[in-house]
């Protein structure tokens, strides 16, 4: 198969792309600052680099700019993209990133980016999936620059693309175009689930000084008992409880390669649970008995990012706590209600004030087993975990909808562009 012809193709289309120059198809105008044009009641939103999202689509940070003759000549058309050209991110994140235009006179570029107006055999849609995706892997190898790196428009414009015929450009911009909006509705549908847990971990739980939360399940109406934490959780421990750092250098055998018991570490939890897994054998899992972990425990970090919180799931193997977490459990309280309680503004905040600050931060056991929080009865609490564990597992559900889409969406760039 000739390297000009993509190995997924539309019917009815046969011929081999053509390689043109950036330059060849668009037309170009610079940016440069309008800074002292800002003003909070200004007509134009403002792109700049801090616009452009991980996901090419722009971030809003509320800057506007008024019209002048200045702003007015780097307004950005219906139909034409902004590139970003600069970029202060460690892994050039942003570089050479584009956004698509699709409303006249709503935007205007500040400096660092530039306009691209494709002329008429270069379809726009077409355009902002090819320079977001083979395109600009061409732009990051030329980049310049150390700790903000950054690319002359002049040497991008001489990068060679490949292109079909104006009217296979127009499907393929169609289609990705379409993908790209499912994908941006499925976004919004999971960060407004989002907002509404953080809504109902608000109001759901009692406020600090309050005795009862704001929102409740109809039938009940108790005060919630105030309790230390150390009076919640029976089981408050982590990997160094189990023995001396010479008896678990002695038992305690790890390995990347599949083993008999996973060693938990907080970055497997941070990954979804996914891995990459660390393992150990038999006789370290037998020996680690005071931090075995069982599904519905609570995990927390207490160093580093401290404060966060996870809920062990059901594996496929037994579980054991790595180091530099912490294991929180309790016999008498429902687990699903407490890991929401964790997970608080009004617990965050308490669990803030016991951390150590400095290159690590840190929160000891004996301190966060001071903290003060309040419990309803069992009813009650089993009530409220099981309401968010629907919402999470609602959340979780739309969560692996968009990873598809996005993995769905890498495989088209990979197989319809040469």
């Amino acid at each position: 198969m000739s390297n000009k012809v993509p190995q997924i193709r539309f019917n009815g289309y046969s011929d081999a792309w053509e390689e043109r120059r950036l330059s060849d198809v668009a037309n170009h105008r610079g940016g440069t600052a309008i800074e002292k044009y800002f003003d909070k009641d200004g007509v134009y939103k403002v792109i700049s680099i801090g616009s452009y999202g991980l996901n090419s689509q722009y971030v809003d940070q509320n800057i506007r700019a008024i019209s002048n003759e200045i702003t007015d000549g780097r307004v950005v058309n219906s139909g034409e993209l902004t590139m970003v050209l600069n970029d202060k991110t460690a892994n050039g994140t942003i570089i050479g990133r584009s956004l698509l235009v699709e409303k006249d006179n709503e935007y205007v570029i500040n400096q660092r980016t530039e306009i691209i107006s494709p002329k008429e055999n270069f379809d726009s849609n077409f355009a902002y999936t090819i320079l977001n995706g083979p395109f600009r892997e061409k732009v990051k190898r030329i980049v310049q620059g150390g700790t903000q790196i950054y690319v002359n428009y002049p040497a991008v414009s001489n990068l060679n693309l490949e292109l079909p015929k104006i009217e296979e450009q127009q499907k393929i911009g169609s289609f990705f175009k379409q993908l790209d909006d499912t994908i941006a509705l499925h976004q919004r549908k999971l960060d407004l689930l989002k907002e509404q847990k953080k809504g109902y971990l608000q109001k759901m739980f009692p406020k600090n000084g309050e005795k009862v939360p704001e929102l409740r399940f109809a039938g009940f109406a108790d005060d919630w008992e105030e309790r230390k934490l150390e009076k919640v959780f029976d089981t408050i421990t982590d990997y160094v409880a189990n023995g001396s750092f010479e008896s678990l250098r002695k038992n305690v055998n790890s390995s990347d390669i599949n083993g008999f018991a996973y060693l938990v570490r907080l970055q497997d939890a941070s990954n979804n649970w996914q891995g990459p897994w660390l393992y150990t054998d038999q006789h370290g899992y037998e020996f680690l008995k005071k931090s075995r972990l069982q599904p519905d425990d609570i995990i927390m970090a207490n160093v580093g990012s401290v404060g966060k919180f996870f809920l062990v799931p059901k594996l496929d193997k037994p579980m054991t706590l790595a180091p530099n977490a912490v294991l929180i459990k309790s016999s008498e309280n429902d687990q699903g209600f407490l890991y929401q309680m964790m997970l608080t503004p009004e617990m965050q905040y308490k669990i803030f004030e016991k951390t150590t600050p400095g290159a690590q931060s840190k929160i000891n056991k004996t301190d966060f087993k001071m903290i003060e929080t309040r419990l309803p009865n069992m009813d009650e609490q089993k009530k409220i975990g099981s309401f968010f564990k629907q919402l999470d597992d609602t959340i979780a559900l739309h969560q692996r909808k968009l990873d598809l889409l996005k993995e769905q969406k890498k495989g088209f760039l990979q197989n319809m562009f040469v």
